[in-house]
């Protein structure tokens, strides 16, 4: 990821950013866009005005050069380990590395405990810093290891919560990530239903998944559009798709309809996109992704953004609602290559990066 120079750019290295705010997408009727300047400090988010129908209801963005971030206000973020990895190791991020050793001195009884304090102190830390600059919410990743154990990501999640109370931020400041895995989305459900805490589900690919996600009542989950596409480029013979036959599109369209059909209030918001023919393709999603490269292209181009996606057209459609099992999930998730592979393939990178994370404060508590 491209490093910039001042401490606030370098700072939008560390978080996703989506939310509100508003941008020209569409240049005529109804849905006209207007520009709202941005001070130079403040990351990239963008949406349609409400009060008018959309083709692409909220849209936002990834960290992008400080032109674009310009032209955009932000409203909330998300962190993953990778991207705190990454800002761990920048000098003008020193004191928040200082302020998580120490504090993994004083609460940690033996080296483990320590570092395991000093890891969620430096999480929490980044998020408040994050929620300083954004008016909403900031989602804090559990860590990846946990992905199989419910009880331990409850406890996390829980821990992380009274943390940024401790700060100052009240839990609905506060969504908490977790891997889309049988044991991630009931750990979600009872932090929804007994505790009132928000959840993010990421690492989603399939729709046993999502149906899991939508039974389990949680806030939002977030399908990854450009790696399933990836998966199918990579592992079959063809090699491009026309947007309404990317598998990518396919299965968030299929998604969004379920949980429109049905009624379920869980947030869609669909990532990783590897083309404008994909954003397009998803206009009425309740919420995408948008990298900056694409959001200039959008902005530039006349062909009006159509809305594709909406719960009226979803109502339409002949949809069977499924009950998910926790046998019926693994059965559906094992059968599902591509949302295992991806999956799997998630859950390692970020718990890699969690241990390159974990040896960096080691070796300052030593």
């Amino acid at each position: 990821m491209e490093e910039f120079d001042s401490a606030v750019n370098i700072l939008r290295n560390v978080v996703k950013y989506c939310g509100l705010s508003l941008n020209p997408l569409l240049q005529s009727g109804p849905d006209h866009l207007h520009n709202q300047a941005l001070p130079s400090c403040r990351p990239i988010i963008i949406y349609l005005r409400p009060q008018t129908p959309s083709a692409i209801r909220n849209v936002d963005t990834l960290s992008s050069p400080q032109q674009s971030m310009e032209k955009y206000k932000p409203t909330d973020a998300t962190t993953n380990p990778s991207l705190i990895l990454q800002a761990a190791n920048m000098p003008q991020y020193a004191n928040l590395i200082t302020d998580a050793v120490e504090y993994g001195k004083r609460k940690g009884q033996n080296k483990k405990e320590k570092v395991s304090r000093a890891m969620d102190r430096l999480f929490v830390l980044f998020g408040c810093e994050i929620l300083k600059i954004v008016p909403g919410r900031v989602s804090i990743e559990v860590d990846a290891r946990l992905s199989f154990d419910k009880e331990a990501s409850v406890n996390k999640a829980r821990k992380f919560i009274s943390m940024f109370a401790a700060e100052g931020y009240d839990k609905e400041r506060i969504l908490i990530k977790l891997a889309s895995t049988w044991e991630g989305i009931q750990a979600a459900k009872e932090l929804e239903e007994d505790h009132c805490i928000h959840c993010n589900l990421t690492l989603l690919f399939g729709f046993a998944q999502a149906v899991a996600c939508a039974e389990a009542g949680v806030t939002l989950i977030s399908p990854f559009v450009g790696r399933i596409l990836d998966w199918y480029v990579a592992n079959t013979d063809q090699k491009s798709y026309e947007p309404e036959d990317d598998p990518g599109v396919k299965s968030v369209t299929k998604i969004y309809n379920y949980y429109k059909k049905f009624g379920y209030k869980t947030v869609v918001m669909g990532a990783s996109f590897r083309n404008s023919g994909e954003i397009r393709a998803l206009g009425g999603c309740d919420l995408l992704t948008i990298g900056p490269k694409f959001l200039e292209e959008l902005q530039n181009s006349t062909e009006p953004v159509v809305q594709h996606l909406s719960e009226a057209s979803a109502k339409k459609h002949d949809l069977e609602k499924v009950e998910m099992t926790e046998a019926k999930f693994r059965w559906e998730l094992n059968e599902d290559q591509m949302a295992t592979d991806k999956l799997s393939e998630g859950i390692r990178k970020f718990a890699v990066d969690a241990v390159k994370l974990e040896k960096m404060l080691l070796e300052k508590l030593e």
